[in-house]
């Protein structure tokens, strides 16, 4: 096992960034009765805010307020579903700095990606205002005669919303904006660990005016006893989740008790292909991408890097320098590529991965350790020649850990990439078109990568396959997720 560097760790943050974050957090609305929970900075392990724990009759009184709010909202013209989704997506940007400020603060991604994440999740609200007037339908003759079908798209109904930690805008209004574009009400429950960033841009939807009872945040601890009360209660219709395959198969079981509509967005294991005849500096770009986006912590996150024997040895050698040159500490700090992880969990899973890998004769090329101090910081990894046994090539990461193996033949390579039971995105290196279309198409994923390492899109319909999930999120098929089709059969009198 070799170890090439150390890394160093940049503990200070910019003090403009933090001044400015802490009076973000203070316009946020104060708990001043009930039990509350704290928030913790990933980066320092202080608290920074305490948000309410809701108990399961304030969730369902939620529910009630979205009930009425949401019978309303449906009868509401499509333009002005679309203008105030518009009016918010313009508060979004106007706020977009604090919003930025606010995700590394309670998440810990640098700076430069809290921005980047702020204009992918403000982008699926201006989608979706413009989405919200071009309602799909049909009308057409019944093939025996005598009468007229028309379909047309209703709202779903009241819509649960619960959403993960790691991007805490853009899974929120992922799932927001095509709601209320389709005329639903929404309960929405953000990550325990991250439920602020969802609740500042509820309010500037209030403010860009979104009814009252339309967006209603709980925030809870229990997350099992809300899913449990909520998603037994007859008004809702219609259940949004970002996880776990484990979580998301418990929800769909209480789904299916009171046959909700379900969208699933669970794990993930992708593949990411490097062939021979790839060009080296875009592949090692697009692989950094795909791995070390909010650094490692995303259900499309390379998690198995296979690499073409022909081109191994280059494609180690370069990923693992530019890995080694990623500027590791807090996200309000200048130049920092990497934050801390989530918390003191995923540190400890980082470190068990690279001990069992190395145990079993991967080459830990560079990392492999968590940081000294405080904050949850783990050291960005290079694994190579990782063997199929190991626990890396196996689970998902969810960390700054790339664990490369090497491959023959296309035949081995995608055989091995689909040796797994999740099937949510994948990646293909190469330079041949033909090569890159039929190794698509033979992946078992709903989403896949050609050249670059970043496929998301508010214009396109992210989603999986096999225990990654059902439904889609983004495009018009993310906007279908919240309708319901129905058809009416005009009878039409027979003339001379």
């Amino acid at each position: 096992m070799t170890n090439s560097t150390t890394t160093s760790l940049v503990t200070t943050p910019d003090a403009d960034a933090l001044r400015r974050s802490t009076e973000v957090i203070a316009e946020l609305p104060t708990v001043t009765a009930g039990p509350t929970f704290e928030i913790h900075d990933p980066a320092t392990e202080s608290p920074i805010a305490s948000a309410a724990d809701c108990s399961v009759e304030q969730a369902l009184e939620m529910v009630t307020a979205a009930d009425e709010a949401g019978a309303k909202w449906a009868r509401t013209p499509l333009r002005t579903r679309a203008d105030v989704l518009r009016r918010w997506y313009e508060l979004l940007l106007v706020r977009s700095e604090d919003i930025a400020l606010l995700i590394t603060r309670e998440m810990g991604k640098p700076l430069a990606e809290a921005r980047a994440e702020v204009a992918y999740g403000a982008d699926f609200v201006r989608w979706y205002a413009e989405e919200a007037v071009r309602p799909r339908g049909d009308a057409r003759e019944l093939p025996a005669g005598g009468a007229q079908l028309m379909t047309r798209r209703a709202p779903v109904g009241l819509s649960v919303l619960i959403t993960p930690w790691n991007f805490p805008l853009a899974m929120a209004t992922r799932k927001i904006a095509p709601a209320l574009a389709a005329g639903c009400a929404t309960v929405i429950k953000p990550a325990a660990l991250t439920p602020l960033t969802t609740i500042f841009a509820a309010d500037l939807a209030v403010q860009a005016g979104v009814p009252e009872g339309l967006i209603n945040v709980v925030t809870t601890k229990s997350a099992s006893a809300f899913s449990d009360a909520v998603l037994r209660d007859s008004r809702v219709r219609k259940v949004s989740f970002t996880g776990s395959t484990g979580v998301g198969s418990a929800l769909m079981r209480l789904a299916a008790d009171n046959v909700l509509r379900s969208s699933m967005e669970l794990g993930g294991n992708a593949p990411l292909l490097v062939f021979d005849d790839a060009d080296l500096d875009r592949a090692v770009t697009g692989a950094f991408a795909a791995k070390m986006r909010n650094g490692g912590q995303s259900c499309i996150a390379a998690n198995r890097i296979f690499v073409q024997d022909g081109i191994a040895d280059a494609f180690i050698e370069a990923f693992t320098e530019k890995m080694s040159k990623v500027l590791v500490g807090n996200g309000l700090a200048a130049d920092v590529g990497l934050g801390p992880l989530i918390d003191d969990r995923a540190v400890a899973s980082m470190t068990q991965l690279v001990t069992d890998a190395a145990d079993r004769g991967a080459d830990v090329r560079t990392g492999g350790q968590a940081l000294d101090g405080a904050g949850y910081f783990f050291a960005p990894t290079v694994l190579a020649d990782v063997p199929t046994d190991a626990a890396v090539a196996n689970e998902e990461i969810f960390g700054p850990i790339a664990a490369i193996q090497r491959f023959r033949t296309e035949d081995e390579a995608v055989a091995r990439a689909n040796a797994t039971e999740f099937g949510l995105a994948g990646y293909v290196f190469t330079e041949s078109l033909d090569r890159a279309l039929n190794v698509a198409d033979r992946l078992e994923t709903g989403l896949v990568g050609i050249n670059q390492g970043v496929p998301s899109n508010a214009a396109a319909p992210f989603g999986g396959i096999k225990q990654s999930g059902l439904g889609r999120e983004g495009s018009a098929e993310g906007l279908e997720e919240y309708q319901s089709i129905r058809f009416y059969n005009i009878a039409r009198r027979a003339t001379n």
